[in-house]
């Protein structure tokens, strides 16, 4: 039987039930059983504990900027399902999802029949996601790592061409290892032999394993270095740059993403491009400009609006919260500001109050909707009291978004963050409050 859209959506809710295994054994098994369509396209796979989404934003962008159909996958989303698998920055389609959802639970129909296990939620949207970009034909798939690296579902692919290693840090320790050098081996589990590995300026013990897995499986290592960026100019509004790339140098580019952070994600993003290049795949520069300026990525520091100025960020670990201070304090030195945190109860919850509470007047604590990981508002405001006593839990993103602007002058700046799973009901919102 053809399922609907409301029916394949409801049939991926009803998976949830299998939770999350890491191994690869199940999506292959799934995989072959839908004639191995991983093998259709070339990927850049990007793994790393902060930056990936951004990196992934400006890769995707100018790649079809360049003229290329381009595929990404994605997660979490903020806004719509849909918005994990996207072709040319338009997500899949109502119907595509339906049909080929339909295709893969015949698949896993004949898998459970045979004792098998069911696979899990991440495995059948990466299945789902790897049916459609070999549907649309794409030149290229820009593919973020969901968990880790190793044994992450999106690990079973053989065809990339350029493996990313955005900033790593601890993060996700109950999986991946207590230690960063367990965590940067996890995640460079994605290198396959000879292919070309980019990776952000690391710690010393995590560049070291890089540097090791690089070495053993033949593969060109280019490392965006910070001090080759240069003639840097910082704005919520617009960043310029250039930045000393090997044989090319890239003047006065321009993004439009802020937050501290941005140059040195941009600086990744360009690294990659640029390596592509090297492979023979033709991207100008005037394309790889207009595609570093017109990249957009909502959830990561991203300005909704002003008077009072409303910023959303997806810092839910300690090094991200480092930088959305440093961000807060280089935008707004001067301004009062006033926090909404919501945060998953297996991150770095009390690291990253540490890093930020002091910075607030106030601070309204919520939990998290949909998500049985999500930390209480209470428990929430409790751990956060001890660093800012002016703390109030609310049982509703609606309620805080509210109060926040009744609390907030004009001048002032209104601060969502924390997990990334909550901005996309804060947006709704604040637009909601707007047109009150």
């Amino acid at each position: 039987m053809n399922m609907n859209y409301r029916e394949a959506r409801q049939y991926l809710e009803d998976a949830n039930k299998y939770g999350s295994v890491l191994g690869l054994d199940n999506i292959r098994e799934l995989l072959r059983r839908l004639n191995n369509p991983e093998n259709a396209c070339k990927y850049v796979h990007i793994a790393g504990t902060n930056g990936k989404g951004s990196v992934l934003a400006y890769v995707s962008t100018v790649l079809t900027c360049a003229g290329y159909k381009v595929g990404r996958y994605i997660s979490p989303t903020l806004f719509k399902y849909r918005e994990r698998i996207q072709v040319n920055e338009e997500y899949i389609t109502r119907e595509a999802l339906a049909r080929l959802v339909t295709e893969i639970a015949g698949a896993i129909e004949g898998m459970t029949g045979e004792g098998r296990p069911h696979p899990t939620p991440f495995e059948i949207e990466t299945a789902l996601a790897f049916l459609y970009f070999k549907e649309m034909e794409c030149d290229f798939v820009v593919l973020e790592v969901g968990l880790g690296g190793l044994e992450d579902a999106t690990n079973v692919i053989q065809t990339t061409l350029v493996e990313v290693m955005t900033s790593i840090s601890m993060d996700h320790m109950a999986f991946l290892g207590d230690t960063l050098a367990e965590i940067a081996e996890n995640k460079a589990g994605i290198i396959k032999p000879g292919t070309v590995v980019v990776t952000d300026w690391q710690q010393p013990d995590a560049m070291r394993v890089i540097e090791e897995k690089c070495r053993k499986e033949n593969c060109t290592l280019r490392t965006a270095k910070k001090e080759n960026a240069y003639g840097v100019t910082s704005g919520y509004e617009e960043q310029i740059f250039s930045y000393r790339c090997r044989e090319r140098v890239y003047e006065d580019m321009v993004i439009r993403l802020a937050g501290s952070y941005q140059i040195e994600n941009a600086i990744v993003a360009l690294e990659t491009v640029d390596a592509l290049r090297d492979l023979g795949y033709e991207i100008s520069e005037e394309k790889i400009r207009e595609g570093m300026m017109t990249t957009h990525w909502r959830g990561r520091f991203t300005i909704l609006q002003k008077d009072p100025i409303v910023v959303i960020d997806g810092a839910h670990n300690e090094d991200a919260a480092r930088t959305l201070r440093e961000s807060l304090t280089m935008y707004f030195p001067e301004k009062r500001m006033h926090f909404i945190m919501g945060m998953f109860e297996d991150k770095e919850c009390e690291k990253v109050i540490k890093r930020t509470a002091s910075l607030a007047d106030d601070i309204i604590t919520i939990q998290t909707p949909g998500n049985p990981r999500a930390l209480p508002a209470e428990e929430l405001a409790e751990l956060v009291r001890k660093y800012n006593p002016k703390v109030e839990a609310m049982s509703s993103i609606r309620k805080a978004v509210r109060e926040s602007f009744q609390r907030a002058e004009k001048d002032h700046v209104i601060v969502a963050f924390g997990s990334l799973s909550f901005l996309g009901s804060v947006v709704r919102a604040v637009e909601a409050v707007e047109y009150e």
